[in-house]
């Protein structure tokens, strides 16, 4: 009677798992927030999940059976433990906008090719997995490669999100943590308890999270330059408007002129170095937007970072534009968040702006 309300308990879970993930397929064709590189990541994490799980069930249904669906049950375990470790490669495939594969992460692909050939060459010894003649599962000596294989997946993620996190300054970054250890213990709870049979639900619970995160942190970017947006700004400037940091306003010297003589393209890539200098510069110290066309903006979180941070800038931009002989130069302004409310902050910071673009057009004018 109990197996039996297991089985059921069993079989329940698995429809609300497959129907969430449908859910999440149908959700991540209609966002508007991912590119097609990011979807088709997304999609092959998600049908991976679907696919394993129902490996899942095929396993269980037919181990104990007769010796004719012996290798059912060796293919479907085979599947279920090489592919797990591929969800987690998926989701790192979503984290980069870029079309051009890393370096690392191709090397994390043949880590895992090379892990599928050595759970292949593992089957006749049954060093990973084993399937009796009579049709039973169990786990071999070495279960523990998947084991590895699996939280070197979850290793690998983890250090990508962090490090995707913290190049466009997402304030969320400290949640990957509570991810990570989320999918760590359902794992450990798999390997200690392997007959409860929850944990690709909860893998199912992960990725739905993950895609909330990811969709959250594209949210808050511009897509050009990879700094917050303006939406961005307004929400982070209510909160500091009371704090000892600065506001600082930027404005790109006749980038008009960039764009009619030179073109979008170059314009856009002049904005893209620029923004980069911002980060480099400021990222560490504050935080970096695009508010407008070509008008920047940072929020730097202690006034007496300003001259360090300035005078990096300056150096940045200066050694970019020996490289970019059309890259303009950048006037800015600033004031301190203290001065009133933040809409007075950054009239006083433009004005600031404004008098610093006329020195510059005066001696360019000289």
């Amino acid at each position: 009677m109990g197996q039996r309300v297991m089985n059921g308990y069993f079989h329940v879970l698995k429809k609300i798992d497959i129907f969430v993930l449908c859910f999440m397929c149908v959700l991540t064709r209609l966002s508007e927030s991912l590119n097609k590189k990011q979807k088709r990541g997304f999609l092959f994490a998600l049908g991976l999940i679907a696919l394993i799980s129902l490996l899942e069930v095929v396993t269980l249904k037919v181990d104990g059976l007769p010796k004719k669906f012996r290798w059912i049950n060796i293919v479907s375990n085979y599947l279920g433990f090489g592919l797990t470790p591929w969800v987690c490669i998926c989701l790192v495939y979503v984290l980069d906008k870029k079309t051009k594969l890393r370096w690392e992460f191709k090397l994390a692909i043949l880590c895992e090719l090379i892990y599928l050939l050595i759970l292949s060459l593992s089957i006749p010894s049954g060093l990973v997995f084993s399937v009796s003649q009579e049709n039973i599962y169990s786990r071999g000596p070495y279960f523990f490669i998947y084991i590895f294989a699996y939280f070197i997946s979850i290793f690998y993620l983890s250090l990508s999100t962090i490090f995707v996190s913290k190049q466009f300054q997402n304030r969320s970054k400290a949640l990957v943590y509570s991810l990570m250890i989320f999918l760590g213990a359902e794992t450990i709870i798999l390997i200690l308890v392997p007959d409860l049979h929850v944990s690709w639900l909860c893998v199912t619970l992960l990725s739905d999270l993950y895609f909330i995160y990811c969709s959250e942190m594209w949210n808050q970017l511009d897509g050009l330059t990879g700094l917050s947006n303006q939406n961005s700004f307004l929400n982070r400037s209510e909160e500091m408007y009371y704090t000892n940091g600065m506001l600082f306003v930027f404005d790109v010297d006749d980038f008009k002129h960039v764009n009619d003589v030179y073109g979008h393209v170059k314009g856009d890539l002049c904005l893209s170095i620029i923004a980069d200098c911002f980060k480099k510069a400021y990222a560490k110290y504050g935080y970096c937007y695009r508010v407008g066309g070509d008008e920047f903006c940072v929020l730097l979180k202690n006034s007496r970072n300003e001259e360090a941070c300035s005078v990096q800038f300056e150096s940045f931009i200066k050694k970019k534009r020996n490289k970019y002989t059309y890259l303009p130069s950048v006037s800015y302004g600033s004031a301190l968040l203290l001065m009133g409310d933040i809409v007075s902050v950054k009239d006083l910071a433009d004005q600031n702006m404004y008098s610093n673009k006329q020195k510059h057009k005066r001696k360019k004018g000289q």
